[in-house]
């Protein structure tokens, strides 16, 4: 089984027709015909019917077409890598960030990597940490910013960048809301508006519950943190918030107490796999995240 013989077969599935192909890729009818009839001994099975001029897949050709043309995304993968351990300068990371965290600096942290290393590229994802460490499994992605970090993983490595705590956001018409600080439980009997079940901040929140001796009431669960915020100004219950996300789009009417018994904190920092080192391209922006952190710590 030969490189050019995938190719053909992906290209010809692609267009349904032996001719259109032969012409769109410069190489001869009956080239194409003899290396998809090689490839097709070697099966042991029909890739194609005929229909006419045109060509279908059969029900192995399908089966086929699908690894094929993840092998030829994987060859494409290998050539990059190898292209960046040539030079990596001219890689490209794809960069996960956690649904929930909201990181100020991380504009600032891609802005200078971008002045320093101008030709590596950037392709973000977004989604919950869960959804994160499944993409970074599947190779889906190479890093991503997250928290709180997994304590444990056979698969996906952690590297704490900084830790955050967690405020009880408040009406300011609460009774606790001129306090400077609070126990979660002076918290017990209120209705509480959180993250959905799943997300790893909920867990962070009924643990901290749990560890001040109550089970809360949950009113509301989402996974958008600026609704969580409006939902408390308009006295729907309270929240537990991390304290960077309520640094800017807070209703006037609401406010933030620090917590003190227990006190809450999330880590933040950066998954990656455990199956295989960083490319150099991905390394290098790996170090810069790491240095640019220890500056504030």
């Amino acid at each position: 089984m030969e490189f050019r013989q995938i190719l053909y077969f992906i290209e010809v599935a692609k267009r349904e027709h032996v001719t259109k192909t032969a012409e769109a890729l410069h190489v001869a009818q009956s080239a194409i015909s003899r290396q998809i009839s090689l490839l097709e001994a070697e099966l042991g099975v029909s890739l194609f019917t005929r229909e006419g001029r045109n060509v279908k897949l059969t029900h192995m050709g399908r089966l086929f077409l699908k690894h094929a043309e993840r092998g030829l995304k994987e060859f494409d993968k290998a050539k990059q890598k190898i292209q960046e351990h040539l030079n990596p300068e001219i890689g490209k990371i794809h960069l996960g960030l956690s649904t929930s965290l909201a990181i100020h600096t991380l504009p600032i942290v891609l802005s200078q990597f971008n002045m320093d290393h101008p030709t590596i590229q950037f392709q973000l994802h977004q989604g919950t940490l869960s959804y994160l460490t499944q993409l970074i499994e599947n190779d889906g992605i190479d890093i991503a910013f997250a928290s709180p970090l997994p304590k444990e993983h056979s698969l996906v490595d952690s590297h704490v960048l900084f830790k955050e705590k967690m405020v009880a956001v408040l009406h300011s018409e609460h009774h606790l809301a001129n306090q400077t600080s609070i126990l979660l439980n002076q918290l017990a009997e209120e209705r509480f508006i959180t993250f959905r079940r799943g997300m790893a901040l909920q867990e962070l929140f009924r643990d901290a519950c749990q560890q001040a001796g109550f089970n809360p009431s949950i009113s509301f669960e989402g996974e958008d943190m600026d609704t969580i915020k409006q939902l408390v100004s308009a006295g729907f219950g309270v929240a537990i918030l991390p304290e960077n996300t309520v640094t800017y789009n807070l209703p006037p009417d609401v406010v933030t107490v620090s917590l003190e018994d227990p006190k809450v904190v999330r880590t933040v920092g950066l998954l990656m796999p455990k199956s295989r080192e960083l490319a150099p391209s991905e390394q290098l922006f790996f170090n810069f995240v790491i240095e640019f952190y220890e500056r504030f710590t």
